[in-house]
């Protein structure tokens, strides 16, 4: 859903959680978009197909339409990438060092991501003021001091570690050294990397310096000649809220409260009534002392 932006004013964009899936989205994202790897082949230089293999089988089936042959083997070049590992570092807090417990209510919500005023509600309390004191609406001399904001809160962002590793499979050397060589530049002389997930998420990624290989040249075995490298990327995510499993909202939309009032007991205390002109009542003409018995 794309944002909402209005010139001169404060950018609009839609609210949306961030899940496991979505760091695992980012990363899928970076090899097969951002990087966009292809390869020299024999038809030409060609897309290298990229694989979640950790995915469900129904859905993996329709994916590997095309990535292995008649015999059900794979046709390399070929990259996989699969989730190994998930860290919850109680250092690794982010910006928001204490543990702020969500609010005790229906709502819940722990920490406040944005605020507006009110417009509509505001807009009450001035034309009320405005038609009592001067006899008209939207009387512009007059202070406002009852504004109504609207706030915005989420759950508290929980900071994690999450490990990826990423196969690449080719058939020749001269492929494998293309790919592997798109990893080692992409960043820079650094292995920092930013990963987006498509819906205003960002997450930080670390390529690994270490790229391990594993050949079967050297044993002059009669098996198909296949050259792999495993390359481990390091992402800190970040992840709020219980996912299905939560039954307080995501997000929760609070408004102020302006003025609080509390009713004197009258009846109770037996005070004498104040009128004049039928004020109490709020309904000029009419005299309380007309309904005493």
């Amino acid at each position: 859903m794309p944002h909402k932006e209005i010139p001169g004013k404060v950018t609009e964009m839609p609210f949306a959680e961030s899940k496991l899936e979505n760091i695992d989205k980012a990363m899928l994202n970076y090899i097969d978009g951002i990087l966009n790897l292809s390869v020299t082949m024999a038809e030409g230089f060609k897309k290298v197909p990229v694989i979640w293999s950790s995915a469900e089988r129904a859905y993996q089936v329709k994916r590997e339409d095309g990535i292995r042959d008649k015999s059900g083997a794979l046709i390399m070049p070929l990259i996989t990438v699969d989730r190994t590992s998930v860290v919850k570092d109680p250092g690794n807090k982010g910006t928001i060092q204490a543990n702020i417990l969500p609010v005790n209510d229906a709502k819940g919500g722990s920490i406040q991501v944005a605020r507006r005023i009110k417009q509509d509600k505001t807009s009450n309390f001035m034309n009320t003021k405005s038609k009592r004191k001067r006899g008209q609406l939207n009387f512009p001399s007059l202070k406002q001091n009852k504004v109504v904001y609207e706030t915005i809160s989420i759950p508290i962002p929980v900071y994690v570690t999450i490990t990826y590793s990423v196969v690449i499979r080719t058939e020749y050397q001269q492929q494998m050294n293309e790919l592997i060589t798109s990893f080692i530049t992409s960043p820079g002389g650094i292995n920092y990397i930013i990963l987006k997930d498509g819906e205003h998420h960002r997450y930080e990624g670390f390529i690994q310096q270490d790229y391990s290989f594993n050949n079967n040249l050297s044993n002059f075995s009669n098996e198909e000649r296949k050259f792999e490298t495993t390359i481990q990327i390091e992402v800190l995510g970040y992840v709020f809220g219980s996912g299905e499993n939560q039954d307080q909202p995501k997000m929760v939309i609070r408004e102020s409260a302006v003025e609080i009032k509390i009713a004197r007991e009258r009846t109770v205390l037996a005070d004498e009534l104040e009128y004049k002109n039928g004020q109490f009542y709020g309904l000029p003409g009419i005299n309380p002392r007309d309904h005493e018995e």
